[in-house]
C-alpha cells in the first residue's frame, strides 16, 4: 500500500485534570485518567471516524502512553469495532495499536505547585514565548519538536513498506498536535504561538493529494489574532447600532518583572567580590560618571590603562592564604603600563622588561645546540645533544670529527694500506682490496687515490680493526640512525 491516504490526529477527550487542575499536585500527570464526559467524547469519535473510513481501509493507531491517550484510544475502538446497531466491516483483530512514548504531552515537571505559582508561571510563559519557555523540572515545546522530528522520521521509513495501512489515526494531546503540524508543515515560531488548542476528541485530518503525494489539511486552525478580530468586529457591530463612537483608550500597560529577585535580592549577603575587581568596577564607574572613556582619550584602551597607578599585588582569600600560587611578585603597574610586552600567542602581559630579563637570568639555561647533518637536516639527528657542552666547544669538536670522517678515518688513526716494491721499483699494494670507508653520506674520502703512498701491512689491519669498531659504535644508540 505504502503512504497512507489519511493521516488523522485525535486529542483525548476530557481527563480529570482539564476539569480540576489542582489534581496534579497529588496525581502524576501520566496517571490521570478520563472523566464520564470525556469517555463519552471517545465513543462518538469512534462513530465519527467509522463514518468517515471506506469498508476495505485499513487502520494503524499510535497513542501516547499517557492514561488518557489509552483510554481515549479504548473508546474509539470500541464503537469503531461494535456491530451496534449494523455489523462493522472492522474487526479489532485486524488493527495494529502501537504506543509511542514520542507522542507523549509535554512534561510540566513532577508534581506540579499550587495554584498561584503555576498561575504566575503560565503568565511567564505567556510574556517569554509558549514554544521556547521551559518549564521548571520539566520541557519547552521546542523539546516536545525534537521528539516529534524524530517520531516523523521513523513514520516516513514505515511509509516504505508495502503492508502499510491505509489510514493512520495518532492519539495525542493539544500541544503534541500543533507541534506535529508545526514540524510537518515547516510552521514558524510566530504562527505555532498564535495557534488556539485543539478541542477534546477533535479530528486533524491530513489527506494525500493523488497528484503531488503531499499530504493537505483539512482543517481551518484557529488562530489567537482571528479571534481578536471576531472581538473587535462585534464590537465594533454592536456601537454601530447603538450609534456610539468611543474614542480608543490608549492605557499604557508596565511590563511585568519575571527575571532577576521581584521578591528581593539577598544574594549579596553570601556572595563577596574580589577586592581588585571591586576597585576596578570602582573605577570603571567613576570614570563613566566623569563622561571620560576608558583609559582617557583612548576609547580602545587596554585593561592596563583602566588600573589605578600604584603598586598592587594580587588579593587571595583567607582560605587560600597557604596556596603557594599567592606567592607573586611584586609588579609595577605603571612602569608595566608604558612598557606593555604582548605575546603573539597570549593575552597582553604586564610585566616589564626588566623583571623579564632578571627572571631570564636566574634560570638555568641548557644548551639548545645540536649535532646537524651536512644537509642541515636529519642526516646526523641519530646523535643526542651534548647538553654539557657550551657550544663554542660542541662545534670544535664537530670540526675535529668532520676532519677526520673527510680524511677516512673515523676513529682519529691514519689510515694507510700496506705496500710493497716489485723489481721494476714500482709500488703494488699488498692488499688492494681495502680501501678506506665512505661517510655517513655516501662520499668517498680524498685520500682514496690508489698512486698515494701507503704505510705497512700490520698498520693497515690495525687501521682495518679500528674502522670496525668505530663501525659498531655508529651503528649503536648513540650512533647514527644510518
Amino acid at each position: 500500500m505504502g503512504r497512507p491516504r489519511l493521516i488523522i490526529l485525535i486529542r483525548h477527550g476530557q481527563s480529570e485534570g482539564n476539569k480540576n487542575r489542582e489534581i496534579h499536585q497529588t496525581v502524576p500527570d501520566h496517571r490521570v485518567k478520563l472523566t464520564s464526559d470525556g469517555w463519552a467524547q471517545a465513543r462518538d469519535a469512534g462513530r465519527r471516524l467509522r463514518a468517515m473510513l471506506r469498508p476495505d481501509d485499513t487502520l494503524q493507531f499510535y497513542t501516547s502512553p499517557y492514561r488518557r491517550t489509552r483510554e481515549t484510544t479504548e473508546g474509539i475502538l470500541e464503537t469503531l469495532t461494535s456491530n451496534d446497531p449494523e455489523p462493522s466491516p472492522f474487526d479489532r483483530s485486524n488493527m495494529k495499536v502501537y504506543e509511542e512514548p514520542r507522542l507523549r504531552e509535554q512534561d510540566f515537571g513532577n508534581f506540579q505547585p499550587c495554584s498561584a505559582e503555576m498561575e504566575r508561571m503560565w503568565q511567564e510563559r505567556a510574556d517569554y514565548g509558549h514554544f521556547f519557555y521551559r518549564i521548571p523540572n520539566g520541557e519547552s515545546a521546542a523539546d516536545a519538536y525534537d521528539r516529534v522530528s524524530g517520531f516523523n522520521e521513523s513514520l516516513w521509513r514505515q511509509f516504505g513498506e508495502d503492508d502499510f495501512a491505509s489510514v493512520l489515526v495518532l492519539v495525542t494531546h493539544g500541544l503534541m498536535s500543533r507541534v506535529f503540524l508545526m514540524k510537518w508543515y515547516h510552521f514558524s515560531v510566530e504562527y505555532f504561538e498564535d495557534l488556539r488548542n485543539v478541542n477534546h476528541c477533535e479530528f486533524l485530518i491530513m489527506e494525500k493529494n493523488k497528484d503531488s503525494g503531499k499530504y493537505i489539511l483539512q482543517n481551518k486552525l484557529r488562530t489567537w489574532s482571528g479571534l481578536r478580530r471576531e472581538r473587535a468586529a462585534i464590537k465594533a457591530k454592536e456601537e454601530k447600532e447603538k450609534g456610539e463612537y468611543p474614542k480608543p483608550e490608549v492605557s499604557p500597560v508596565p511590563p511585568r518583572k519575571w527575571g532577576g529577585c521581584p521578591e528581593g535580592c539577598a544574594h549579596s549577603q553570601q556572595f563577596r567580590i574580589r577586592g581588585d575587581l571591586l576597585e576596578l568596577r570602582q573605577h570603571d564607574e567613576a570614570s563613566a560618571k566623569a563622561g571620560l572613556s576608558y583609559g582617557g582619550t583612548n576609547g580602545n584602551s587596554t585593561v592596563a590603562s583602566r588600573r589605578t597607578a600604584g603598586r598592587r599585588t594580587l588579593n587571595n582569600s583567607d582560605d587560600d592564604s597557604d596556596d603557594p600560587r599567592g606567592m607573586v611578585p611584586t609588579i609595577d603597574v605603571t612602569k608595566a603600563r608604558e612598557e606593555v610586552i604582548s605575546s603573539p600567542d597570549g593575552p597582553p602581559s604586564f610585566i616589564s622588561m626588566e623583571d623579564r630579563i632578571r627572571h631570564n637570568s636566574n634560570t638555568p639555561k641548557k644548551s639548545s645546540y645540536l649535532h646537524l647533518g651536512r644537509d642541515f637536516g636529519g642526516t646526523y639527528s641519530g646523535h643526542a645533544s651534548e647538553e654539557d657542552l657550551s657550544e663554542s666547544d660542541a662545534r670544535e669538536r664537530l670540526a675535529k670529527r668532520a676532519a677526520r670522517v673527510k680524511m677516512g678515518d673515523r676513529n682519529g688513526t691514519a689510515l694507510k694500506g700496506s705496500m710493497t716494491v716489485n723489481g721494476n721499483g714500482n709500488g703494488v699494494g699488498k692488499h688492494t682490496s681495502r680501501h678506506a670507508h665512505a661517510n655517513r653520506l655516501g662520499d668517498a674520502p680524498s685520500h682514496s687515490d690508489p698512486d698515494q703512498d701507503h704505510g705497512s701491512d700490520d698498520g693497515s689491519c690495525e687501521a682495518e680493526e679500528d674502522m670496525d669498531k668505530a663501525e659498531k659504535e655508529e651503528r649503536s644508540v648513540r650512533g647514527s640512525v644510518y
